[in-house]
C-alpha cells in the first residue's frame, strides 16, 4: 500500500510538471512562429538577390503559425487540467491558504473537533461537486460535441471536462486522508498553509544575515 501511494505521489508531481511543460512549449512555439517570419521578410527586403529564398522561408513559417489555431484551445485545456488536478495536490502539500487564527486560540481537543467538522464539510463539498460534474460530463459524452479548435483532432468536450469530476474525486480522497489523520491524533486541523507563520520564519531567517 505504501509503495502504491509512493508511486501515485510521484505520478501526481510528474503529471503536473508535464502539464506545465506542455503549456509552456506550445505557447513558446506559437509565439516564436508568429514573430519569426517577419525576420525573413526583413532579410528578403534587404537582400534582393536572395529575396525569393527568404520570402519562401517566411511564407512557410507564417503558414505554420496560421495552422496552429489549436494552440490557444490546447493551452486552455491543459490549464484546466492543471487547476483541477492541482486541487488535490494542494490539499496533500498544504498549499491551500487557511484562515485559522481564531481556531488556534482554542484548546487542542476543540481544535480537533473543529478540524473534523471542517473536514466533513470539505468532503461533502468535494463529493457533491464530483457527482454533479460527472452528470455534466455524461451529458457532454451523449452530445458528442467536439472541443473548440480541437474537434477535428478527435478531442471532444467531455475529454476536457472529465478532469472536473476526477479532480474533485481526488480532492475527496485527500480530505478523507486528512480526516483519518485527525481521528488518529496525527494532526489537529486541515493542515493548510499558514502564511503568517511562514512570514515569521522568513523574518527570523533574514535577521541573522543583517
Amino acid at each position: 500500500m505504501n509503495a502504491l501511494r509512493h508511486v501515485w505521489d510521484h505520478f501526481e508531481e510528474a503529471f503536473i510538471a508535464f502539464l506545465l511543460g506542455a503549456m509552456t512549449l506550445v505557447t513558446f512555439v506559437y509565439v516564436i512562429l508568429n514573430n519569426l517570419y517577419t525576420l525573413f521578410y526583413d532579410l528578403a527586403d534587404r537582400f534582393e538577390g536572395a529575396s525569393e529564398f527568404f520570402f519562401g522561408i517566411g511564407d512557410a513559417i507564417l503558414e505554420m503559425a496560421q495552422a496552429m489555431t489549436w494552440s490557444n484551445a490546447l493551452t486552455k485545456a491543459l490549464f484546466a487540467w492543471l487547476i483541477f488536478f492541482g486541487l488535490a495536490y494542494g490539499v496533500r502539500t498544504a498549499g491551500h491558504i487557511g484562515v485559522d487564527a481564531l481556531v488556534k486560540l482554542a484548546p487542542r481537543h476543540v481544535q480537533r473537533v473543529i478540524g473534523v467538522l471542517a473536514c466533513l464539510c470539505c468532503l461533502g463539498y468535494a463529493g457533491l461537486l464530483s457527482v454533479a460534474s460527472f452528470e455534466w460530463v455524461q451529458t457532454l459524452f451523449t452530445a458528442a460535441i467536439g472541443a473548440e479548435d480541437l474537434g477535428h483532432y478527435g478531442i471532444m468536450q467531455w475529454h476536457i471536462g472529465l478532469i472536473v469530476p476526477l479532480g474533485f474525486a481526488l480532492v475527496f480522497v485527500r480530505f478523507l486522508e486528512v480526516l483519518v489523520r485527525i481521528l488518529r491524533n496525527q494532526q489537529t486541523g486541515l493542515g493548510l498553509a499558514d502564511e503568517a507563520a511562514e512570514a515569521i520564519k522568513l523574518t527570523e531567517h533574514e535577521e541573522p544575515k543583517q
